[in-house]
């Protein structure tokens, strides 16, 4: 490892092998988006409850099981988020990762090693993988995953990469990892139902054509009937579904420009700058899918939870 930098674009390894680190006291804290993003997925958490209680209710039916056993350990089962093994099963058959190979350890660890002295952070606490893509990307997820593309681990220089990884652990220290986590894993029963209703949409079209105009009649007064008592019941939460995609993509972003401080606070403004500027320049050199078909592009971006790279580097401006 070299002792001082020869470009602006090699990591400068203030922590070699042996030297002494100090740790946070608290490694892991929450900041505002993981309250605003837990409170804005509780719409989608009591649909999600809703019907595990009505599996619980018909379990109990037919055989005899406790309504509050299957609701108890669907509710408890949040805190898979930080179990390792289970972890390891999301990031291979969810997330579609594997572990580094030890020619690419050898590149990253050294690196991953240095971002978290300088944050005060046990580096050894996290898992490590690896994403066959080639995309300059990097993830956090769950409790201890952090993963970089494959074009990101051969192509970046140390201190780029250094930038994205810090980027990811800002995300894990500030709870923005664990908590999306939470919010994805809760309303998985309410995602099931809905993709379960889209498969039959065809043939609910189709019988939909056939029916008279009374039974139109009659299934419009009966759907207005269940959306007043269910509004009623819930206190006016259904209300909210409309709107809640964009308040939750708008928290995300928010989320991003934290990680992005978070890196600027380790000393990675200048070169996550220069990366930012770099995937601009990738992205007008390759022509917009959207342009000249009609479609909003104002509207994406505002169920994007990435704010665009253009933003995050107006973002950085003030630590450079």
């Amino acid at each position: 490892m070299p002792d001082s930098p020869v470009s602006p674009d090699d990591l400068e390894y203030r922590h070699v092998s042996g030297t002494r680190v100090i740790y946070r006291a608290r490694q892991r804290r929450t900041d505002h988006t993981v309250w605003l993003g837990l409170a804005l997925h509780l719409p989608a958490f009591l649909l999600s409850l809703s019907l595990v209680l009505a599996i619980a209710l018909a379990f109990n039916a037919w055989l005899g099981v406790p309504v509050w056993l299957p609701t108890a350990l669907w509710t408890a089962s949040g805190v898979l988020a930080f179990h390792r093994p289970t972890e390891a099963l999301l990031a291979r058959h969810v997330l579609h990762l594997h572990r580094p190979l030890p020619a690419e350890l050898t590149t990253l660890a050294p690196v991953w090693r240095e971002v978290t002295a300088r944050a005060g952070v046990d580096g050894s606490r996290y898992e490590l993988w690896i994403e066959d893509s080639e995309d300059l990307n990097a993830l956090a997820a769950a409790g201890h995953i952090v993963a970089v593309t494959r074009r990101a681990l051969q192509d970046l220089p140390s201190a780029r990469l250094a930038a994205v990884l810090a980027h990811e652990l800002g995300h894990h220290t500030s709870g923005h990892s664990w908590s999306g986590l939470l919010g994805w894993w809760y309303t998985v029963p309410g995602r099931l139902v809905w993709r379960a209703l889209t498969l039959v949409k065809p043939r609910l079209v189709r019988m939909a054509r056939g029916a008279s105009i009374t039974a139109w009649g009659l299934l419009l007064v009966l759907v207005g009937y269940l959306t007043v008592i269910t509004t009623k019941a819930t206190y006016g939460l259904p209300l909210l579904l409309p709107v809640l995609p964009y308040l939750t993509a708008a928290v995300g972003r928010r989320a991003e420009l934290r990680a992005d401080a978070h890196a600027a606070g380790l000393g990675f403004a200048p070169v996550l700058a220069r990366l930012l500027e770099q995937s601009i320049a990738e992205e007008d050199s390759r022509p917009d899918p959207a342009r000249g078909t009609g479609r909003f592009p104002a509207a994406s971006r505002l169920l994007s939870h990435h704010p665009d790279h253009r933003t995050r580097l107006h973002h950085l401006r003030k630590y450079l």
